[in-house]
């Protein structure tokens, strides 16, 4: 594992080989790979980077990790969105973008890339606050889902807030804590939403200085109790960034992972 974990963040990647719009503003896009080889069509990866949903982070760093996946033999978007600190981004924005894009990608990414990708829901890979905005995809609208792995995912928004992660982080995304906004917490907040029913796997380092693994311990323990698929890989000493990186040691257990969602999908 690099001696800087953040090290992924800011590592070069291969240019994506096209971008697609799924909207109007110039945040509504997604940034598609083909995969390496021949083969059939299969479902589309589809990545949401995470960041907080802050402006200062965006879809590029997560180019390593898509690269990988496309290097692997999978077809993959890096989903853009808008986020707080932006013109629309926070509450509604962030979230209806979100929706839309992953409702929109496998038919876009099947246009332009002819043969390589399914036209069924895709996978969605979602890390930290990428993570979050992937369980609420598949909550609330589960039929454009075909399986979530959420790595180091904010879960539990209302103990985000109460954690005050990354500085105020979930007040800036729904405008105030949850008695300031609970309907807002209610209707985006994994922890609120379950039971899930899209397939789901968690995987979250021990290590974790960001988001503590508590959360996704206490939040799979929800899923479950409430008939969600859903299950947690836990990886000892593992921190947050190590998960998006493929050159840690957790990289292998990830497309494990990715593998047993995709190959049932």
């Amino acid at each position: 594992m690099p001696a800087d974990p953040r090290a992924v963040l800011t590592r070069p990647a291969p240019e994506p080989d096209v971008t697609v719009a799924y909207g109007d503003h110039p945040d509504q896009v997604a940034d598609l790979r083909r995969p390496t080889g021949a083969g059939p069509a299969r479902p589309l990866v589809v990545v949401v980077h995470g960041g907080f949903w802050r402006a200062e982070y965006d879809r590029r760093h997560t180019g390593p990790l898509a690269a990988a996946l496309a290097a692997d033999g999978y077809p993959v978007a890096q989903l853009e969105y808008r986020r707080t600190g932006q013109p629309g981004g926070g509450w509604p924005g962030t979230f209806t973008d979100a929706l839309a894009g992953i409702a929109a990608l496998p038919e876009l990414a099947a246009e332009a890339l002819p043969g390589r990708v399914r036209r069924t829901a895709p996978i969605l890979i979602g890390h930290s606050a990428g993570g979050h905005l992937a369980l609420y995809a598949a909550a609330t609208a589960p039929s454009t889902v075909g399986g979530v792995l959420a790595l180091a995912p904010v879960a539990d928004l209302a103990e985000a807030y109460r954690l005050d992660l990354d500085s105020g982080a979930v007040a800036a995304l729904l405008g105030g804590g949850p008695a300031d906004f609970p309907d807002r917490y209610a209707a985006t907040d994994p922890r609120s939403l379950v039971p899930i029913r899209t397939r789901t796997v968690v995987v979250h380092g021990s290590r974790d200085q960001q988001v503590p693994v508590a959360m996704s311990r206490d939040f799979v323990v929800a899923g479950r109790a409430t008939g969600s698929d859903i299950a947690l890989l836990e990886l000892p000493g593992c921190e947050h960034f190590g998960l998006i990186d493929p050159e840690s040691s957790a990289w292998p257990r990830v497309l494990d992972v990715l593998r047993s969602l995709h190959d049932d999908h």
